[in-house]
């Protein structure tokens, strides 16, 4: 049964010279940035944030900026700025490529697109530079309920990725140079419904999952000039997943879920390592990881949910014992799982219910929990100084402690849609809306 519930930005100093001159740039707490979806951790956790409690279009809004155009890719947020990527329709209607079999609920591509990078100042929301990085008018449609700015960009401070699927790769400074850029042709999304698998980035590696109804890949860039280091063709259709990287026996893997197999690969030479079949088609939901002890999810036709051990992980995994635990009810499809202090937390399809399990042995001891005031929610949920916070389409946001019986703590409303998951840093949260990029922050 449901239970209602009751009513990366410290800076370390640089070396300072003799005379008194800075030696080297200033060096950031990566753990103190969100410069990735699912932020510093990959878990959707902020562990050095202290961002607000309550919020609204008066109380606690520290600015509110308009964005041109449309995207549900979230803001990222790396030392005095924040970056965001949209999609902006302009000029005359056009004749309407022609579309795939069983395209339905879709945004037909009527006109030509600039795709765009913006900077803002964090601290006031002033634009600080915006570049057009391709003009061009999509070549499939898009769900009603998605954008062609659907995959969140990355940055590690130096370098900005901003990923358009079949509109490009664009590697830009913070200063919003263009320093490399990459065209991986056209992708033809199931039922045209749209692309939005985030790019990946550790140390000197990018990683693009193109999962598709044609010749699907994963493949690793060096980030510095964006040159091939290595393709792995995958047995997979439509997904839009995307790559995780963590460290397993000292070695950096990337892990990416699909309808065929969750699989673990080499990061330096792209050789799969391991494998595990059990989660179900059109798999949107990214997996999460901590400790040695995976976890990864979908919801389409029917539900999955699989914890992998990951020290030792070698071939086929399906029903070893390295498979910790399964479960085929309530799990998550739209918005990715959320880790945080040994549990892990994940909503019923796209709906207000919340699930919250013990990661190592999945017990579920109380809930399932329904959230009051909440509708559907595409955003994933984030956590940080103990709250979690789920925001939903309709722009309210309810905020829960991390107990075994999450007790509401407050429910704040926007006056737009949000579909984008939220950033936090510092003493801030970001929220991308239709029309505006809102931070909130106590006075």
């Amino acid at each position: 049964m449901e239970r209602r519930l009751p009513g990366i930005l410290a800076v370390a100093l640089c070396a300072v010279t003799a005379q008194g001159q800075p030696s080297e740039p200033p060096v950031l707490d990566a753990l103190e940035q969100w410069g990735q979806w699912r932020g510093p951790l990959g878990t959707g956790e902020a562990p050095k944030a202290t961002p607000p409690l309550e919020w609204s279009e008066k109380k606690n809004l520290q600015w509110k900026t308009p964005i041109p155009g449309h995207g549900h890719a979230s803001p990222i947020v790396w030392g005095d700025k924040v970056f965001v990527i949209s999609a902006v329709a302009h000029g005359e209607k056009l004749a309407v490529p022609e579309q795939p079999a069983g395209a339905h609920n879709n945004l037909d591509p009527e006109k030509m697109t600039r795709f765009i990078a913006m900077a803002l100042d964090r601290e006031t929301g002033k634009p600080l530079w915006q570049k057009i990085l391709r003009n061009a008018q999509p070549h499939q449609s898009a769900h009603e309920s998605g954008t062609w700015a659907s995959a969140s960009p990355v940055t590690d401070g130096e370098r900005l990725y901003a990923f358009f699927g079949s509109n490009g790769l664009y590697c830009l400074s913070t200063k919003g140079e263009l320093l490399w850029e990459k065209d991986f042709g056209d992708m033809l999304v199931k039922h045209g419904h749209g692309e939005g698998a985030s790019p990946a980035l550790h140390e000197d590696t990018l990683v693009v999952n193109w999962d598709h109804e044609g010749d699907s890949f994963i493949v690793a860039l060096d980030a510095k000039t964006g040159k091939e280091r290595w393709r792995q063709a995958r047995d997979e259709v439509t997904s839009w997943a995307t790559p995780l990287i963590v460290k397993v026996d000292g070695k950096p893997q990337v892990i990416v879920s699909g309808s065929t197999a969750l699989r673990g690969y080499d990061l330096a030479t792209g050789k799969i390592l391991w494998s595990c079949g059990g989660l179900s088609n059109n798999v949107v939901a990214s997996p999460v990881a901590a400790n040695g002890i995976l976890i990864a999810g979908s919801s389409y036709v029917r539900q999955a949910m699989l914890s992998i051990r990951l020290s030792g992980a070698k071939g086929d995994l399906s029903g070893s014992d390295h498979v910790l635990w399964a479960r085929r009810q309530r799990t998550p499809y739209v918005p990715s799982p959320m880790l945080y202090r040994g549990h892990v937390y994940f909503l019923r399809h796209y709906q207000a219910i919340l699930s919250r399990l013990d990661a190592k042995t999945g017990n579920e001891p109380s809930g399932p929990f329904r959230l009051p005031g909440l509708l559907n929610l595409y955003a994933s949920p984030v956590v940080a100084k103990g709250r979690i916070y789920l925001t939903d389409q309709t722009g309210a946001t309810l905020v829960l402690d991390d107990g075994a019986e999450p007790r509401v703590l407050a429910l704040n409303k926007l006056d737009e849609a949000i579909n984008a998951s939220a950033a936090i840093a510092g003493q801030r949260i970001f929220l991308r809306g239709s029309h505006h990029l809102y931070c909130l922050g106590e006075d």
